[in-house]
């Protein structure tokens, strides 16, 4: 670990999709999250519009940036300024390229301006250690000194389903995925097909505990096959399908068919997810496990994620504080924190990576 100093001030900024988002944090403690979300910009077209995300982004990115120094000098009883930012940390990617471009614009020219040392954090990566963010006083949230390598990530989100072997911070390897959608992006497609809106991830989750998970039988893809990567595209099918046949038989579905879709699809959804993490502590004996991304906000998949975790007395970290699961400036922060005490830094010539991979170095 490199010796920097004690308080050491971030500035952290995601665009990578359709929250606009900044962060000030000290060290892995979070001082202020500020999220400006476009969701309902977005609800009507089913689905992100490049073009709107950008435009806002543009347009918000610097009352946000405003508004987390704001916060973050109330939440400590002090005025925070550029004096106190030692860095400033963006996504550079994975993400959608021209939302990715405004925050990393605006990272560098920060970074220019105020002559801050500029860290570019990939995506996953803040997702990765969304579990570490402590509140302010640092009494809610793990104490990143404590980690004991190696552990497990297991990521989960709107775009990525990974598994990934932490070795250390900054040192990943990618030991399954999905092959084709992400388990979030599954969440959403079936919502959709319920007519539960977009984005219906959350909406599908309440319907769930409304209904019986084991009403209709729904594929649990790649259970039989000794591999730590997933599949979810299969199971959105199975369900389309059975959408379609119970609509031919009465033309509309019951509110009850509805819950009990949303149940049964949430039951093969997560078990694939579990089959795959036992398999995984399995073969690489791991003792920790660190789980983030938006599908966390589940609680069902909480619960069978930390009851697959003690069969085999792993302990469970999951993201404690208030947005941190979703797309925000914090996580990036902390991560940015992570590269900065292992003497990471970046260029200001880098640039976005829409498909930018965990393991970079």
């Amino acid at each position: 670990m490199k010796q920097i100093k004690k308080n050491y001030y971030i500035l952290g900024i995601d665009t990578s999709c359709d929250e606009t988002s900044a962060a000030i944090t000290c060290d892995t403690k979070v001082l202020s999250n500020v999220i400006s979300s476009q969701v309902e910009l977005h609800n009507k077209f089913g689905g992100v519009v490049p073009m709107i995300a950008k435009r806002e982004h543009q347009a918000r990115i610097e009352p946000v940036i405003e508004e987390a120094f704001k916060r973050a000098s109330i939440n400590v009883g002090k005025n925070i300024t550029w004096n106190d930012i030692d860095a400033v940390a963006v996504t550079y990617g994975p993400g959608l390229a021209i939302a990715l471009e405004v925050g990393l614009l605006k990272a560098k020219e920060l970074a220019k301006k105020y002559d801050k040392k500029f860290i570019a954090v990939n995506h996953m990566e803040g997702h990765l250690w969304s579990a570490v963010a402590q509140n302010s006083s640092g009494n809610i949230g793990l104490d990143w000194r404590t980690i004991k390598f190696p552990v497990l990530g297991l990521l989960v989100s709107g775009g990525h389903t990974e598994l990934a072997l932490v070795k250390d911070f900054g040192e990943y390897q990618i030991i399954g995925e999905t092959l084709d959608d992400a388990v979030g992006e599954a969440y959403d497609k079936v919502a959709r097909m319920l007519g539960l809106g977009y984005p219906g991830g959350a909406v599908l989750t309440e319907f769930a505990k409304k209904g019986k998970y084991d009403s209709y039988k729904l594929p649990v893809p790649l259970q039989n096959q000794d591999t730590l990567n997933m599949s979810y595209s299969g199971l959105k099918t199975a369900v389309y399908y059975l959408v379609k046949d119970l609509e031919q038989d009465h033309e509309k579905l019951s509110k009850q068919e509805i819950y009990d879709i949303a149940a049964s699809f949430e039951a093969s959804a997560i078990k694939a997810l579990t089959i795959k993490l036992e398999l995984s502590i399995k073969k690489y004996k791991v003792k920790s496990l660190f789980v983030g991304g938006g599908v966390t906000a589940s609680v069902k998949v909480r619960n069978e994620i930390r009851k697959t975790c003690r069969k085999f007395g792993v302990i469970c970290h999951f993201p404690s504080l208030k947005n941190i699961h979703m797309d925000n400036g914090a996580m990036i922060a902390v991560a940015g924190y992570f590269r900065a005490i292992k003497g990471k830094s970046d260029k200001l010539t880098i640039d976005r990576n829409p498909r930018a991979d965990l393991g970079r170095p």
